[in-house]
């Protein structure tokens, strides 16, 4: 499982916050667009 994938089933969990994801992307551990594919909202 990618960090992309185990973020986006966090977030679908409930498990991670959007916040969260924001710090994920600063710590290049998943990109932009994929935090918008994982939230549907612009980083």
């Amino acid at each position: 499982m990618s960090d992309f994938e185990r973020i986006q089933f966090y977030y679908q969990k409930g498990w991670a916050t959007d916040s969260q994801l924001r710090q994920y992307v600063t710590y290049k551990a998943i990109t932009p667009e994929q935090y918008k594919v994982i939230t549907d909202q612009d980083f």
